[in-house]
């Protein structure tokens, strides 16, 4: 039986030399791993995310695709990008989906598990 699912793992990093926090400025990166944990081939066609700051202000986006692609993956494979936000408090969150279609026209989603945008905790 064919099954559909996509398995994406994050990583962040805070980019202070781009980041302005007088001016309430925080940047920071992604990198998103998507690996077919299916047995059918599929592409992600499109994006939505939640970006929730911490004052709860919360931005919503979508799109096609990741940075410009739409990438095909077949079972086992995987596709890795990078991108990045800014936003006005230095920490918040981030959460969504990927809308994707399996090449026998199966249309599933998936899940972007919510991951967390902080400054690195220093000590003094």
């Amino acid at each position: 039986m064919a099954s559909y699912e996509f398995t994406v793992h994050v990583t962040t990093q805070y980019l202070e030399e781009q980041s302005d926090p007088d001016h309430s400025n925080y940047v920071f990166a992604y990198a998103i791993k998507i690996k077919n944990t299916g047995t059918v081939a599929a592409q992600l066609i499109s994006r939505h995310w939640v970006i929730t700051d911490a004052n709860n202000h919360i931005e919503e986006v979508r799109g096609l695709g990741v940075v410009g692609n739409q990438p095909l993956l077949q079972p086992g494979e995987q596709y890795e990008y990078t991108s990045g936000m800014s936003m006005a408090t230095p920490q918040g969150s981030m959460a969504g989906e990927y809308f994707c279609v399996a090449e026998d026209g199966e249309q599933f989603v998936a899940k972007i598990p919510e991951f967390v945008l902080s400054l690195p905790r220093t000590l003094h």
